[in-house]
């Protein structure tokens, strides 16, 4: 710097310019990301309602009964059976409604299987 009073007082402001751009950008980088958040949340309640509408339109009221007993006890093997069940009505492979005893044939396909002890008393 030249010293010059002027001079000075320019460069204090040019910096005082810059850190209010900086802050200014990163509120809008944190509002941006809200938004997307705002954006990502709403498409995966879109998904999930096309889930529900897709099951209730190829499931019984009995087999519907039957995923959610089994969801309360299992989600996780419950969402997988539930994903199974979209993929089907999707691809154009479920001709007709399931019903409950057909549930009950495919939540028993798809259990991993359960290893069985023998247990003998000597």
């Amino acid at each position: 710097m030249s010293g010059s009073p002027d001079d000075d007082r320019l460069e204090e402001l040019r910096e005082k310019k810059m850190q209010e751009l900086r802050e200014q950008q990163q509120g809008q980088g944190q509002g941006q990301g809200a938004v997307d958040e705002e954006a990502q949340q709403a498409a995966q309640e879109q998904a999930e309602a096309q889930k529900q509408a897709l099951l209730k339109q190829h499931l019984t009221d009995g087999a519907r009964q039957r995923l959610n007993a089994v969801q309360m006890s299992k989600p996780d093997f419950a969402d997988q059976v539930e994903r199974q069940l979209v993929a089907l009505a999707q691809s154009g492979r479920l001709q007709q409604r399931i019903d409950e005893e057909q549930m009950k044939s495919l939540l028993k396909e798809m259990q991993p299987d359960s290893k069985s002890f023998n247990i003998r008393r000597r």
